[in-house]
């Protein structure tokens, strides 16, 4: 089988598939039309954000037998277009969950023991204790929102604290020795803390609006490594103002690009640019901490990531 290689990745990927047989062929810089081009001649391809593989694309690959995405998500696939020409798709979300689950956990300690707010302090010479007074995770309800290999991750995390950890999700039966599963309106009457562990689906789309947060009985703080579009974020920084939402831990962001790879062009951050009036809410607000797309992005993800796809395609055709 001959593989096309669209994003660098770890280099055990193509090693360990040239070892298998499988003839590779790197292409990280030509433009998606120049790969159009030549797509009918490969049985499969690895990407993992580079661009959205649509129907025109995926009807130039005429011989595709597969799609390797090096990732957790797949909505930057034609999924159903996809099926309807019996492509395999083969996504990776065992090789980052451990990643996402420490990185979700970060951002909540961090956040309520304000932990970038004094780290900034310190460093202009401020020396402010009370003001930078935390509070503890122990005793919390820490709700989360999917409960798949990012969610179950989180919630293992979790278990070394004294918490109460539930969580929501539309498959029945998914609850474990470290959540249990109940209601959205049970989990939205008791949580603390809210996660979301969500793939984009239309049903996830803008799901943390006015009426959602509203919906929550006590003040709580949000912490979204899933996917921007989830969150409506000028609804999110009206109840940041409000204080329905005590702050806000965003690996992801309504305004990333498909891609996910870029948000800024050069000087975006310079007034000659004009950003969302939400955006620069949160780029000044001492209770929300940001992070460019990385819960599922540390040294040992990308070999994980790596070999779990070398494994589903070994799996599968050798």
């Amino acid at each position: 089988m001959k593989i096309l290689h669209l994003d660098s990745n770890h280099p055990l990927l193509i090693n360990q598939l040239r070892e298998c047989g499988f003839e590779n062929d790197e292409d990280y810089t030509s433009s998606k039309e120049e790969i159009m081009a030549k797509i009918h001649l490969y049985d499969g391809f690895i990407i993992r954000s580079r661009f959205k593989i649509d129907t025109a694309f995926l009807a130039k690959a005429t011989n595709l037998q597969f799609i390797g995405r090096v990732g957790a998500g797949l909505e930057n696939i034609d999924c159903e277009y996809a099926a309807s020409k019996n492509i395999e798709l083969i996504a990776a979300p065992e090789g980052n969950r451990n990643a996402v689950g420490e990185h979700s956990l970060a951002m909540l300690l961090s956040l309520f023991n304000k932990l970038n707010k004094a780290d900034r302090e310190v460093k202009n010479g401020k020396w402010l204790r009370e003001d930078n007074r935390g509070i503890e995770l122990d005793g919390k309800t820490i709700g989360l929102i999917g409960y798949g290999n990012m969610g179950k991750s989180f919630a293992k995390k979790l278990k070394g604290f004294e918490v109460r950890v539930l969580c929501y999700d539309l498959k029945p039966n998914v609850g474990d020795e470290n959540c249990t599963q109940v209601s959205l309106q049970e989990l939205q009457q008791n949580c603390d803390v809210l996660s979301l562990h969500t793939p984009q689906t239309e049903l996830t789309k803008n799901m943390v609006g006015t009426k959602f947060i509203n919906g929550f009985k006590k003040n709580f703080w949000l912490i979204n490594t899933a996917r921007g579009t989830s969150v409506v974020t000028t609804e999110l920084v009206n109840a940041l103002k409000s204080g329905k939402i005590l702050g806000a831990g965003l690996d992801v962001l309504e305004y990333e690009k498909a891609s996910f790879e870029n948000l800024f062009q050069k000087g975006a951050l310079s007034n000659d640019i004009e950003l969302p009036e939400a955006f620069k809410y949160l780029i000044n607000a001492e209770n929300v901490l940001l992070s460019p797309h990385i819960a599922g992005w540390t040294i040992e993800s990308k070999e994980k990531l790596a070999q779990t796809i070398v494994n589903k395609i070994k799996n599968k055709f050798y």
